[in-house]
């Protein structure tokens, strides 16, 4: 898992975000490590063929096998220094740079986008408003296990080097292995590997709950034929990706809890190329009824989110 799930990084005890660049100059001119910087560099032999090993051994295809999904809750008053320590060190220190994890984006929800959620008892988020910033990133199938290892390691360095920010909440923090993808246009427009990198406007988060393995085998399949393709006809969203929660490691970091419904939840993601705020009432109130009248499931979560800019703080005076 990356950081932000087996822990995330750039604070002192004070919670202040830390600069990983502080100190720090690119060689140049009068530079005392100019000739270093242009010089070549001595790289041991062992750990050089084991990086060409990994590159010409196991899958490297571009389907999202996998996915982390993080909605984190900054505490009250740490807002904008959550945003920009994410943004700007952890996002990528702690995820993109990572091996196998080939696409992230990031998602905030407004106060206006929070009293839109429901259930208001939901078994994800308590209350249901908790979890203004939402993380979403694929990983290459069949790569979860080299992905694992290598975010555990990077997760003891990235809190042993002071760069984790502790204000702050995981509400629902998974990784998750992807069993379907319904698109509305067929063959037409991006495909899920896109769905990261294209410019959505905007993006609804939902979580469904059943009893047991065998009601979430049901439910997937009623989701598949029936239920997406369904509420995709002329809707605003041009595709929904489903995924199903695996265990989180033994040593995550301890404020990270153990992830809940693994045999029996699936997540929903709706890319919407529309904002949430003007299509909630017409296509996704309703969800949660209509999940309940088949029986096969009950929606714990239904959250609307719009796309973060990324390098701004847009959207952080909006969240209270």
């Amino acid at each position: 898992m990356t950081a932000d799930a087996t822990g995330d990084t750039t604070t002192g005890p004070s919670g202040k975000t830390a600069d990983p660049t502080a100190g720090t100059t690119a060689p140049g001119e009068g530079s005392p490590d100019a000739a270093a910087a242009f010089a070549p560099r001595a790289v041991d032999g062992t750990r050089a063929a084991a990086y060409a090993e990994l590159a010409a051994v196991g899958p490297y295809g571009v389907r999202p096998g996998h996915a982390l999904i993080t909605m984190v809750e900054p505490h009250p008053g740490h807002e904008y220094a959550y945003n920009r320590w994410y943004e700007d060190d952890h996002y990528i220190a702690g995820a993109m740079a990572m091996p196998w994890m080939f696409a992230g984006r990031r998602w905030v929800a407004t106060r206006e986008l929070q009293l839109l959620r429901y259930p208001e008892e939901s078994a994800v988020a308590r209350p249901v408003t908790a979890g203004c910033y939402l993380s979403t990133y694929w990983l290459t199938e069949g790569r979860y296990d080299e992905h694992m290892k290598w975010t555990v390691g990077i997760n003891k360095r990235l809190n042993r080097d002071g760069r984790v920010y502790q204000d702050r909440t995981h509400v629902f923090t998974a990784f998750q292995d992807h069993v379907a993808t319904v698109y509305r246009d067929g063959a037409a427009g991006p495909r899920d590997f896109h769905a990261l990198d294209h410019p959505y406007a905007g993006l609804v988060l939902e979580v469904i709950d059943t009893d047991g393995p065998e009601g979430r085998a049901a439910l997937l399949e009623w989701l598949r034929a029936r239920h997406l393709p369904r509420r995709l006809a002329g809707s605003p969203a041009a595709m929904v990706t489903v995924f199903r929660p695996t265990p989180l490691p033994g040593d995550r970091m301890t404020y990270v809890k153990q992830v809940e419904g693994v045999d029996t939840r699936l997540t929903l993601l709706w890319f919407l190329q529309q904002d949430p705020r003007e299509c909630w009432a017409a296509h996704f109130a309703g969800l949660g009824e209509e999940v309940a009248e088949s029986g096969l499931g009950r929606v714990e979560l239904a959250a609307p989110f719009l796309p973060t800019v990324p390098g701004t703080d847009r959207y952080v005076a909006e969240l209270r």
